[in-house]
């Protein structure tokens, strides 16, 4: 236990001096990239592989970009917009798209913490479940069709990114709610806010080059995205699950997306 505790409090540390070992449990873990190469190591290096959430997204964005960009001359604005959202859904193995299913069933039912939490670990969706997916895809969805040229390449880039760097706050932001291990638990550590400075500092750099506004609106849809979503499962089961951190990834993505198309049809 000693050596796990000192391994979670170094997670810079690890991720500087094994950034290739960190990197690839994140893009392992956050993607259905099929690298196996030192795979059996990747729990060592979980915690430090925080610091790539980001990245991840990063890519995640920049790859959709490419592809879509390159249908942009053959489909009209909303078969480019199923496109993409099925595109992102798939390069993550639809991982976040389940905990949010698993959350809507929990945190939308009127039962006590305990029972949320049970409900949250059951692997079959219920309507709540289901409603809250067809909510937020939808929402993705009449987003990215009322956008084209630029702003559609931008807010392709914006979400996933947005999306990762949501998880690393919300880390930040509460403990973890299940006693015991779990999987939202292998990426926590006393130095997550640092995580997260980190995480906003590369959010800001990466969309300051679109604009002040860019920059101020990504900002702004993220914060008030995490702070409203923690607050709810704090009230709700007093902390993070691996499913919720899916959850606020998938709403970041779509609050983003539809603060995008904010103001583009004002004269």
């Amino acid at each position: 236990m000693p050596n796990q505790d000192k391994d979670r409090r170094s997670w810079l540390p690890e991720a500087l001096k094994y950034p290739l070992a960190s990197f690839l449990a994140a893009l392992r873990f956050l993607t259905i990239v099929p690298l196996a190469w030192r795979c059996e190591q990747d729990g060592r290096f979980f915690t430090a592989s925080l610091a790539w959430f980001p990245v991840i997204g990063l890519l995640i964005g920049l790859v959709s970009t490419v592809l879509i960009s390159c249908l942009i001359p053959f489909f009209p604005p909303p078969v480019l917009a199923m496109a993409a959202i099925v595109l992102m859904a798939v390069a993550s193995g639809c991982l976040h798209l389940d905990g949010l299913a698993d959350s809507g069933d929990g945190l939308l039912s009127a039962r006590p913490r305990e029972r949320i939490l049970e409900i949250m670990r059951d692997s079959h969706s219920g309507a709540m479940g289901v409603i809250a997916i067809v909510v937020v895809l939808l929402g993705k969805y009449a987003a990215l069709s009322s956008l084209s040229g630029s702003p559609l390449i931008l807010t392709l880039i914006a979400m996933p990114l947005a999306g990762r760097c949501a998880i690393v706050l919300t880390m930040a932001c509460l403990p973890y709610a299940r006693e015991g291990e779990g999987l939202g638990r292998l990426f926590y550590s006393p130095s997550s806010r640092w995580a997260a400075l980190w995480a906003l500092a590369l959010l800001a750099s990466v969309f300051f080059w679109g604009g002040w506004r860019m920059s101020l609106v990504v900002l702004i849809a993220v914060l008030i995205t995490v702070l409203l979503f923690s607050l709810w499962c704090r009230a709700k089961i007093g902390g993070a699950t691996g499913d919720t951190l899916g959850a606020v990834c998938e709403l970041t993505e779509m609050i983003v997306a539809v603060a995008m198309t904010f103001g583009i049809y004002t004269p």
